[in-house]
């Protein structure tokens, strides 16, 4: 089954940036797309996520927030 990774952020995110480079390594490792989004851009996202970015999706499911569990993350993508 292929996955996509998507890292839910904003401008001015020290942690967002560092999630962001997190999953583009070990997507990177193991070929799976992901692509980043910035909550600001959408009240809804930003209602939903705002208060816990990096969020990190898989397949459109939550999957983490906070940072990136690289254990996990490797697991459900495997």
């Amino acid at each position: 089954m292929a996955h996509e990774v998507t890292v839910m952020t904003r401008q001015g995110c020290s942690s967002c940036a560092q999630a962001e480079r997190d999953v583009e390594r070990i997507c990177g490792e193991l070929d799976v797309p992901w692509r980043a989004e910035d909550v600001d851009g959408d009240p809804e996202l930003r209602a939903e996520y705002g208060d816990r970015v990096p969020v990190i999706l898989v397949d459109g499911a939550e999957h983490g927030y906070w940072k990136v569990e690289e254990d996990r993350l490797r697991a459900a993508l495997a």
